[in-house]
């Protein structure tokens, strides 16, 4: 009895005041008449208005550079824990190794010839790696950089061998041929010519690239630890650029701080 007096005096009130006041009601009117206005399913599209959404569509989703480039029958090889920066470009015939990092605004170009980039290896920004057909000391005309090896920003790598544990500094060029062996450094901005080669152990620098002196024990010592240190800078980059989202990490920490098991 309550409920049904209450919705009789609800109703009694809403038309007086609905009566008192044109605008109310007029408000109203228009109020109701919104939703079924907007509710209207819409006309649907034409075949040139679909066919320019679509390609809007393909210019949209093609509109910068690509990661991974195949060509022809290569496709680029990475390996799960190596690091891609999202502006950096492999392309043919590119294999990264294990914890290996290619740095933003990179360009590993196997359209040639094999580019290889051994573990926990490094190839910082704006490099350029790339191959030619063949190399004039008959030598494999392949790019190789093999495990712990630092390649400085802005260098130029072309058909080149650089063995385990080197350092080649910023803004430095590899040409055909040449050949860095195990524990050595090449100093920024030198220029190695086509088949040189700097043996164990050594300090090069210069345009062309000449002997400096011997590298003392601590030195050697101290060059796969900087590859080391830079794989791990790489794991906070790489951790952000992950296939899928990274909400997960916030709940783990969650189900940890409450203890519940993961």
């Amino acid at each position: 009895m309550a409920a049904a007096s209450l919705s009789r005096l609800s109703r009694r009130a809403t038309s007086s005041a609905v009566a008192a006041a044109p605008s109310l009601r007029r408000l109203l009117s228009a109020t109701s008449t919104a939703p079924a206005a907007q509710s209207a399913p819409p006309p649907p599209p034409s075949a040139a208005s679909a066919a320019a959404a679509g390609a809007d569509r393909v210019r949209w989703d093609y509109r910068g550079q690509r990661q991974l480039v195949p060509l022809g029958q290569w496709m680029p090889k990475v390996a799960v824990d190596a690091y891609v920066a999202p502006e950096a470009v492999l392309a043919g015939q590119v294999t990264v190794h294990d914890g290996a990092s290619v740095w933003s605004g990179s360009v590993l170009r196997g359209d040639l010839n094999k580019i290889t980039l051994g573990f926990c290896a490094n190839v910082q920004e704006r490099c350029v790696l790339h191959a030619a057909w063949a190399a004039p000391t008959g030598l494999p005309a392949e790019t190789l950089v093999d495990r712990y090896v630092t390649v400085g920003a802005y260098s130029l790598l072309r058909s080149c061998t650089i063995e385990p544990e080197c350092i080649i500094g910023q803004h430095s060029i590899l040409m055909e041929g040449s050949l860095v062996e195990t524990n050595s450094i090449l100093e920024a901005g030198s220029v190695l010519p086509p088949g040189r080669r700097i043996p164990t152990g050594e300090l090069w620098a210069g345009s062309p690239a000449r002997f400096v002196r011997k590298l003392t024990n601590e030195e050697i010592m101290e060059i796969p630890k900087l590859a080391t240190a830079i794989n791990d800078l790489m794991q906070s980059h790489f951790s952000e650029f992950l296939p899928y989202s990274t909400a997960y990490l916030e709940v783990e920490k969650l189900k940890k701080s409450f203890s519940i098991p993961l």
